[in-house]
């Protein structure tokens, strides 16, 4: 039995990418071969100068410790070397990274090649819903200007009007950093329109489950990562940037340099990258499989599995 103990932060973008990695460790290892306890960094305070707090001597000691964000890395490491185990990062972190067991770095963020490193294309993902697939439904997903792109309102508008005309059943949405009125110029084009205010925390998971053809804004890696967790066509709105050297283009690039997604509008050459159903990345259970390689414990899943 692995023991796990998972340190969350409250930031759900944090705790979607720890999640992911810890249903990789589950199907890697199996069912029955995890035991997860998860520690909120919020309510459990570890001193560096006190004892083992109550709730966490109440736990079996641990195998790995995982935790994505800042705030998890102090409490993490505190921990490790109160109640053992090690130490396992998501995202690069902002203390150094020898201070840390694993580290699980994208490959964007350009990490030094030190033999704690594990790297992600992208961000990790939890897997999708096992739902009904629909070859004929259309997922278009609306982001925003960020401090990495900006946001071209006419490019968006242009490939959006030609992915609408696609005679799919399309479902348009923006975010919470899409500009207003951005979604309402849609009304009309037969399209169903859901504001990010109006969805439940499980409606994205579903929708991309769902959809045979999924077309993201290039300013969100996130986003794109998620997308690339279903089984549909990926099309990614490539955006411009804000700076010369800058990492996400790359990273989205690399993505369209091993046709994972296109940019690509005439649907006949689009189609030709990618048959459907496509196989999801699954990154969560490639680097599950690394983390377990690199502890000595072995995988029941053969490579390709997951």
């Amino acid at each position: 039995m692995l023991v796990i103990w998972r340190f969350v932060d409250g930031n759900r973008a944090h705790e979607k990418q720890s999640a992911a990695l810890i249903s990789g460790l589950g199907l890697c290892l199996g069912a029955g071969r995890l035991d997860c306890r998860v520690i909120d960094c919020r309510a459990v305070k570890l001193s560096f100068f006190g004892g083992v707090p109550e709730a966490l001597r109440q736990l079996p000691r641990p195998d790995l410790l995982i935790g994505a964000g800042h705030r998890t890395h102090w409490p993490l490491l505190r921990a490790r070397g109160l109640c053992g185990g090690r130490s396992v990062v998501i995202m690069q972190p902002s203390l150094p990274l020898r201070w840390f067991d694993f580290v699980i770095v994208p490959e964007h963020d350009r990490p030094p090649a030190v033999e704690n490193v594990i790297l992600t294309q992208g961000a990790l993902a939890e897997p999708l819903p096992d739902i009904p697939f629909e070859a004929d439904r259309g997922l278009l997903l609306l982001g925003g200007p960020s401090r990495h792109f900006q946001w071209d309102a006419a490019k968006v508008t242009a490939v959006a009007e030609q992915l609408l005309k696609r005679p799919l059943k399309w479902v348009v949405a923006d975010s919470r950093r899409t500009p207003q009125g951005v979604l309402t110029q849609f009304i009309g084009s037969g399209a169903e329109l859901v504001s990010w205010q109006e969805t439940s925390p499980g409606w994205l998971a579903e929708q991309m489950a769902r959809s045979g053809h999924i077309w993201v804004t290039g300013d969100s890696v996130s986003m794109v990562s998620e997308a690339l967790q279903s089984r549909a066509q990926v099309g990614v709105i490539t955006l411009p940037s804000r700076r010369p050297n800058n990492k996400i283009r790359g990273a989205i690039q690399r993505l369209l340099d091993q046709e994972l997604v296109t940019e690509q509008l005439d649907e006949a050459a689009c189609s030709a990258l990618q048959q459907l159903p496509r196989k999801p990345l699954n990154q969560q259970v490639s680097c599950a499989r690394a983390l377990l390689r690199r502890c000595g414990i072995k995988s029941t899943l053969e490579k390709g599995d997951g």
